[in-house]
């Protein structure tokens, strides 16, 4: 049987606060982008540096750099703003045009994707299960590499009883197949999780029960979560570290608090050339 990740609570060096209620050991200002300052709250998970994408033709990220340390991280920023693809490049569903991605101080081309995807496991905004029952679900992964598996230590993690087990996986509402595929992610052993705005197709009550979920799963596991939301609440609720993203670029990195509070002024839009200059360009 396969063993779960360990259950001893891990040293959280994001949420220590000195005596006047400050984060200590690290700034409380924002980082700016390639700063040394995540060298005092904790480990450097991923870092990417000067990263372009492009997809059918439009450039999705511009020369994106940030850190990412161990913890609860969050990509955040508005809809269409490359937080989604950042998010993929970490664990190489996409890879990057330009730019380097680093895990733990390598390059990510440089290990088995498989064992990377398994390591650094995603979980899809909208749930994507196979036919049968939620055991089922659950144990597909360890299942693929021969190994046999208990369902229900993954369920009880995930904030599902054992009962779920045997329940058919099309008869679930969209929060408890969320869950689920929650659990099917932690059945192999990751050591992070990568989570696209696990919330944004629940209503408020489903929404509260996953975030309930993710912070026990916290206080209880040594993994470390990377989130992608565009809400400035839930990314309060749930991150010790924010990196801001606008039209494919880092606008902001720093404690999730200070750094969600920030004024940023928006980029301006590019203009369209004068009609002479239009010409010219041709």
């Amino acid at each position: 049987m396969a063993s779960l990740p360990d259950l001893t609570p891990p040293t959280r060096h994001l949420r220590c606060k000195d005596r006047g209620g400050a984060p200590s050991g690290r700034v409380v200002g924002p980082a700016p982008p390639g700063s040394p300052a995540l060298a005092t709250i904790g480990r450097v998970l991923f870092e990417l540096d000067q990263v372009f994408y492009s997809r059918a033709g439009l450039e999705v990220l511009r020369g994106l750099s940030a850190r990412l340390p161990s913890g609860a991280s969050c990509l955040f920023g508005p809809s269409g703003s490359g937080k989604s693809t950042t998010l993929r490049l970490l664990n190489r569903l996409i890879d990057p045009d330009r730019g380097r991605v680093l895990y733990e101080g390598s390059p990510v081309e440089q290990r088995d994707v498989l064992e990377l995807r398994r390591e650094v496991c995603l979980v899809p905004q909208l749930p994507a299960l196979i036919g049968g029952s939620v055991a089922d679900n659950v144990a597909y992964g360890p299942r693929l590499s021969g190994h046999s598996f208990d369902s229900r230590a993954p369920l009880e993690l995930a904030g599902l009883d054992a009962s779920f087990a045997e329940r058919p996986a099309d008869r679930l509402s969209v929060g408890e197949q969320q869950r689920v595929m929650l659990a099917r992610a932690l059945a192999l052993q990751p050591r992070v999780l990568l989570l696209d705005e696990p919330t944004a197709a629940l209503d408020a009550a489903a929404t509260a029960a996953v975030e309930r979920t993710l912070a026990d799963l916290r206080e209880r596991t040594a993994i470390s979560i990377v989130l992608v939301t565009h809400s400035e609440e839930q990314a309060r609720r749930l991150a010790d570290w924010v990196v801001r993203i606008d039209r494919g670029r880092t606008v902001a990195e720093g404690p999730a608090e200070q750094t969600i509070a920030l004024e940023i002024a928006p980029e301006p839009s590019p203009q369209p050339a004068a009609e002479g200059e239009r010409g010219r360009a041709r």
